[in-house]
This record gives C-alpha cells, sequence and structure tokens, in this order.
C-alpha cells in the first residue's frame, strides 16, 4: 500500500513538473510573438526563458505559478537585443549615391544606418553578402573602409500642417532657412 501511495504522488508530482513546464513555454512563446520579427532576435532573447522551462521545477509552498512566470518574464525582458544593433559593417564601395556595405547580417530593410563621417543612409539592397545602402548626403564624405553602425531605427519623415510650404530633405529636416518644423505625426 505505502509503495502505491507513493507511486502515485510520485506520478503527480511529473504531471505537475511538467504543466509548470509547458506553462512556461507557453508564456515563453507568448511574450516572443511581442518581441522583434527577426527570427534570430526572438531565438536569443526566448532562449534563457527555454532553458528555466526546461529545467525540473521543485515547487515549494511558497514558490506558486505566478512567481515562477515572474521570473521567467524578468528574464526574457532582461535579454535586450541590443549586442545586435550594435552590429557595425564596412564600406565595401561608394558611387551614384550608394554604398555597398559588408558585415550588417542582421539589418533590416528600410533600416536608417550612420556613417562614421556623420552622414545617414538607408538600407534598402539587401543581399547574402553585402547591403545597398542609399546615402542621404555627399557621398564624397564616405570612403571605402569607412565603418557604418546600425540605428535600429526604420526610416520615417514627420508630417504635418506646419510642412506645407516648406522645403526638407529626404529625412524630413527643414533647408529653406525658416527654422524647424513643430510636426505632430
Amino acid at each position: 500500500m505505502g509503495t502505491r501511495v507513493l507511486s502515485v504522488l510520485h506520478l503527480w508530482l511529473l504531471v505537475r513538473r511538467t504543466a509548470m513546464a509547458l506553462l512556461s513555454v507557453r508564456f515563453a512563446t507568448s511574450v516572443a510573438r511581442h518581441l522583434p520579427s527577426s527570427s534570430s532576435q526572438v531565438a536569443k532573447i526566448a532562449w534563457p526563458a527555454l532553458q528555466v522551462a526546461s529545467r525540473n521545477f521543485h515547487l515549494s509552498g511558497s514558490r506558486r505559478g505566478a512567481e515562477i512566470s515572474s521570473i521567467l518574464e524578468e528574464r526574457i525582458l532582461g535579454a535586450s537585443p541590443k549586442a545586435d544593433l550594435e552590429e557595425t559593417g564596412r564600406v565595401l564601395s561608394i558611387g551614384d549615391g550608394i554604398a555597398r556595405v559588408y558585415g550588417l547580417k542582421n539589418i533590416q530593410a528600410d533600416e536608417m544606418v550612420e556613417f562614421s563621417s556623420g552622414l545617414k543612409g538607408m538600407a534598402l539592397n539587401l543581399e547574402p553578402d553585402n547591403v545597398g545602402v542609399v546615402v542621404f548626403g555627399n557621398d564624397k564624405l564616405i570612403k571605402e573602409g569607412d565603418i557604418v553602425k546600425r540605428t535600429g531605427a526604420i526610416v520615417d519623415v514627420p508630417v504635418g500642417d506646419d510642412l506645407l510650404g516648406r522645403v526638407v530633405d529626404a529625412l524630413g529636416n527643414t533647408i529653406d532657412g525658416k527654422g524647424q518644423v513643430d510636426t505632430k505625426q
């Protein structure tokens, strides 16, 4: 009789641990859905949660499901993809306002980049071995071998009624000498 009770208790604990691990995996995947769309970034961020979810939890009376969920949430949100945003590349060639850049493997289409000269550009042509970047400015300031840094921001231009009749560059900066534009959108 004693071994039967022990087996039932052991089975109950095994079911409980499996349920907690499944709950943890579900939580990790639901949080991962709200994170960056790049599969490599999601995998890097969700990995600590999956490691925790695969462990055998020895639950005491003080550790409840909410506490475990908060630990998982803290680990997932604590793993920031900033390391990928610090990714840099080098200019292979420059000409006609287009820079060929090597080394920006995780860049997104239409993402803003900054050259070491201070000029900005937009990643347009994503190829396996290099990225074609449209330069916003005088491409004579960029040399082969210059460093290019990701900004993590997708190019967008502010709009609003204050822009009517104004002259702006490709990034929405005024170039007509009448001061800055206060846009709301």
